[in-house]
């Protein structure tokens, strides 16, 4: 059974009502409010929908994550972040990072990050719940004053401990990687355990990926949340990384 989402009531079903064909399926319409938006990401529960389609919401089993203690750095990467080749930075352009994320070149797809979904996350990011990782790269051009151009990134929402990556993007080679190495590393330094990565991909593999039971999820990310963040964490700022690290293997 399909649920239908009531316009005037927050409340999401149970997760384990998720379809299994198509995989995860739980609910369709609601809006993109806010509240509405929080309240899904605190059940594991995702809005993911194309152009043309209604409003769908995902919870599918299984589930895609990151332990942070798995994040694999090769060693082509780790030689990468030795040459500090990038700047990185958190939530100085959130903007820019989910448009370029919905106009990645890779994509062979239509995008679900319509501008319905940029607006509702770009309020998030506002209101302290969805963060950006940036990627820059500095060109001097023996100017005075060299302008940075933006190569990589990835966006996600965060509830308390609990971190949701939303999508990445990169155009120069590992930016994507940098972005993410990034992530662990700040969220590892408050002792998060993982990210949430939902749906598994061949990148995401490569970077240590794994998928677990709906119901694993469920409690860890109800762990997740319990850890509340110290304050100014996510202020906008430069982040540094490490090739060797906890989360490296």
């Amino acid at each position: 059974m399909l649920y239908q989402l009531d316009d005037n009531n927050l409340a999401f079903p149970s997760v384990n009502f998720a379809l299994t064909e198509p995989n995860g399926l739980l609910a369709v319409g609601g809006d993109l409010q806010a509240k509405r938006l929080i309240n899904a990401y605190n059940q594991g529960i995702f809005p993911w929908f194309s152009e043309n389609d209604p409003l769908l919401w995902w919870s599918p089993d299984p589930r895609a994550i990151i332990k942070l203690s798995d994040l694999r750095i090769n060693r082509t990467l780790r030689k990468a972040i030795k040459k500090a080749p990038y700047k990185i930075t958190v939530n100085t352009a959130f903007e820019q990072v989910i448009k370029c994320c919905a106009n990645a070149p890779f994509r062979n797809d239509d995008t679900w990050i319509v501008p319905e979904m940029q607006a509702a996350y770009v309020n998030l990011h506002q209101l302290g719940y969805a963060h950006s990782i940036e990627v820059w790269q500095i060109n001097n051009n023996d100017t005075a004053e060299p302008k940075p151009a933006l190569v990589g990134g990835l966006y996600g929402v965060a509830i308390n401990g609990f971190f949701s990556g939303e999508s990445m993007f990169y155009t120069q080679a590992n930016a994507s990687k940098f972005a993410l190495v990034a992530l662990a590393q700040l969220l590892t330094s408050i002792a998060v355990d993982f990210i949430d990565c939902q749906l598994l991909n061949p990148f995401l593999a490569d970077m240590g990926a794994k998928e677990i039971s709906r119901n694993n999820f469920v409690a860890l990310k109800e762990t997740a949340i319990t850890k509340v963040s110290p304050e100014n964490f996510w202020q906008a700022r430069e982040l540094f990384i490490s090739a060797h690290s906890d989360t490296s293997k």
